[in-house]
């Protein structure tokens, strides 16, 4: 008795999970997709890099020039220091606006 239980109860259990399943695919199908972050901001046309001598750099984006290598400094001064890098080392190597 006990087997036939076991039989019934798979026979409605997994056709019950995959209803479930695509019910959820199904609602989330719809939904456009959305960016966990941005490279640039809306209206920023200017970006500048800066690197450290050792360790990893910073690339910020910024309404003006001066903005983005100010943000551009303390990414590399974050970033070298979670590297193992040298934070006080940081230069702006790179700055630039876009047309």
């Amino acid at each position: 008795m006990t087997v036939k239980t076991a039989q019934q109860c798979s026979s409605w259990v997994i056709p019950s999970l995959l209803a479930i399943n695509l019910a959820l695919i199904a609602g989330c199908a719809g939904k456009t997709a959305t960016a966990r972050y941005s490279t640039s901001s809306v209206g920023s046309s200017c970006y500048a890099k800066a690197l450290p001598t050792a360790g990893e750099g910073g690339l910020a984006w910024g309404s003006t020039l001066s903005m983005a290598r100010k943000k551009s400094l303390d990414n590399c001064i974050r970033y070298a220091g979670r590297s193992g890098g040298t934070p006080n080392t940081c230069q702006v190597v790179l700055a630039e606006c876009r047309n």
